[in-house]
């Protein structure tokens, strides 16, 4: 299966639940700053399902983009990501990212070389459609940590 883009940015997120929205915003930024460029396909959904490990199979490389509860509110992280060393859970409808990358690899024998994944810690994920105060404070931040990790990622793709 040959590659369709050189970096593929899956975003997740619920855009009525405060932060968890953050995929998305992310993703609608990477469209506007990258439009020109074919190398780069962006695809946001409210969760990552299995039928994204056919766009991962035909990707160099990956940068997943989600809010996470695992981090402190406004903690921008910034992880690569490897495939689950178990095979992916084929029931489930919704994955991470290491599942993702799983799928992938067990249904198409290929996966991106490099993948990464840009978070930042949830301070709300009650019902709304604004961010709260710590993930306003980062969203700056946010937006460079993203252009500059897919141009990272294009270049070594």
């Amino acid at each position: 299966m040959p590659p369709t883009a050189r970096c593929l940015i899956l975003a997740c997120g619920n855009t009525l639940r405060t932060d968890d929205g953050l995929g998305p915003w992310l993703a609608n930024r990477a469209a506007t700053y990258f439009a020109d460029r074919d190398e780069v396909r962006i695809l946001a959904r409210q969760q990552w399902t299995p039928d994204l490990a056919e766009d991962l199979a035909q990707a160099r490389a990956a940068l997943f983009l989600d809010c996470s509860v695992a981090s402190a509110p406004g903690e921008i992280s910034l992880l690569p990501v490897e495939p689950s060393t178990m095979s992916a859970l084929y029931g489930v409808h919704h994955l991470d990212a290491a599942s993702l990358l799983a799928l992938s690899r067990d249904l198409y024998g290929v996966f991106p070389a490099r993948a990464l994944q840009l978070t930042v810690g949830a301070g709300s994920l009650a019902l709304g459609e604004s961010f709260s105060p710590t993930v306003t404070a980062a969203l700056a931040v946010l937006q460079a940590r993203l252009i500059q990790s897919t141009e990272e990622l294009l270049a070594l793709a």
